[in-house]
């Protein structure tokens, strides 16, 4: 038993040690804002970077399209790169969706109470977002990026731009 023990730690304190080392190892790194209720959000800015990151998708598969002929080591190096991109934005698109808005912004509303159909519209729109990205990691064609542009903006008409 004795030998179990690290450094004089219990056995409890070296469970807690490993398992904080084990979460921060596989917790995935996320740019959305904190999961505590600190008050402090920035939904302009989490729709202006969702933008971004279609515009980088659309940047993506364009190049993509114009490599996908090249018998070279170099062309198909650059599409892998594209392509990688690609999906690290959309990921982060469907990552702040999911963490920043549907876990901080959007309450539930009871089947029974007022505003029910407004909220399940609010998560209908959240998850086009979502899966419009998904598409983005599917497809290289404009017209994935032509859905997820407006995914986003129908998203953003519920969080409209307010000064600080």
């Amino acid at each position: 038993m004795n030998r179990l023990l690290v450094a004089g730690m219990s056995m409890a304190g070296a469970a807690v040690l490993v398992f904080a080392v084990v979460v921060s190892v596989q917790a995935p790194s996320v740019q959305a804002h904190c999961q505590v209720p600190c008050g402090i959000y920035d939904d302009a800015a989490r729709i202006a970077g969702m933008r971004e990151d279609a515009a980088t998708i659309a940047k993506a598969v364009g190049k993509i399209g114009a490599l996908a002929g090249s018998h070279q080591a170099q062309g198909f190096n650059q599409a892998a790169r594209w392509v990688a991109t690609k999906e690290q934005h959309a990921s982060r698109i469907i990552d702040v969706v999911a963490r920043y808005f549907l876990t901080q912004k959007v309450k539930p509303v009871a089947r029974d109470a007022d505003g029910y159909e407004a909220y399940l519209g609010r998560l209908a729109d959240h998850h086009a977002v979502m899966v419009a990205a998904m598409k983005c990691k599917q497809k290289v064609d404009a017209g994935s990026v032509a859905g997820l542009r407006r995914a986003i903006d129908a998203l953003a008409a519920h969080y409209p731009p307010h000064a600080h």
